[in-house]
């Protein structure tokens, strides 16, 4: 308990000099002598299970109030010590680091576009608790503004091959180049999941990779930024008009390899 200069000498349990505020040792604990306290306070029973803390701390008059705790109560820890060997509020600890983003490493290795698209699932299912099955992926030649599509009501993700290509060339790393489709594959997948207006799905893509990567992840950055102006030469990709369709196979595998062999 932090000390507190005393309104009189012998305000201290200890006699002292009265220039600290008494600390509560175990209330009716035996072998312990009780501290002595201001004329008129009201010292509360000993705490037992069931017993309201508030009931087990001295009742001081109003000019003494303060001195102890702001709040009027005595630490948990001064009233229900841990055992050293307990291994009770370890996780307490201030100098204790932050749990990691439980998906922050997911995309450091190179992978194929049904492994970035188990993420996306893992991620938003871990975020949102929503999730849906039967998804196909296609490749197409569609302008380069355009990132990628899904048509309403539809079960098929059209990806710009065009714009991917480009970011794959660009890329300095794995990581970069598979945040950057996580981002384009989340944002439609949302989509599908009944997120229809775009002004709805960006903050919702933004939150899911913040969420399950962290909030200096590449994937969020790229989520919660503009992809136009993080990677401008992105506006130069090949263009096209969406005359040509390449299904890409084996993607959503999770969803039919317990029926598909």
């Amino acid at each position: 308990m932090t000390e507190a200069p005393g309104p009189s000498k012998g305000f201290c349990g200890g006699g002292g000099t009265g220039n600290s505020a008494p600390t509560p040792a175990f209330l009716g604990s035996r072998g312990v002598r009780r501290p002595k306290y201001p004329r008129g306070a009201r010292i509360g029973p000993a705490f037992r299970p069931g017993r309201s803390l508030r009931r087990a701390v001295p009742r001081l008059p109003h000019r003494y109030r303060g001195f102890l705790d702001p709040t009027g109560l005595v630490s948990l820890v001064t009233i229900l010590p841990i055992a050293p060997d307990s291994g009770l509020g370890a996780h307490l600890s201030p100098f204790e680091a932050p749990a990691e983003p439980p998906l922050r490493h997911r995309l450091d290795d190179p992978s194929d576009y049904d492994r970035i698209f188990r993420v996306v699932h893992d991620a938003v299912q871990r975020v949102l608790h929503r999730d849906r099955t039967g998804l196909g992926l296609a490749l197409s030649n569609l302008p380069p503004q355009l990132g990628a599509y899904w048509q309403v009501t539809g079960n098929l993700i059209v990806l710009n091959e065009g714009l991917v290509s480009t970011m794959r060339a660009q890329a300095r790393s794995d990581l970069e180049y598979n945040s950057f489709v996580f981002v384009i594959l989340a944002h439609e997948y949302l989509h599908s999941l009944g997120f229809l207006a775009e002004e709805q799905v960006r903050p919702v893509t933004a939150r899911v990779a913040r969420e399950a990567f962290g909030p200096d992840h590449p994937a969020t950055r790229m989520a919660e930024g503009d992809l136009w102006r993080m990677y401008p030469s992105l506006q130069f990709a090949p263009p096209g008009d969406g005359s040509r369709l390449r299904i890409v196979p084996r993607f959503d595998l999770r969803s039919t390899d317990n029926y598909i062999r």
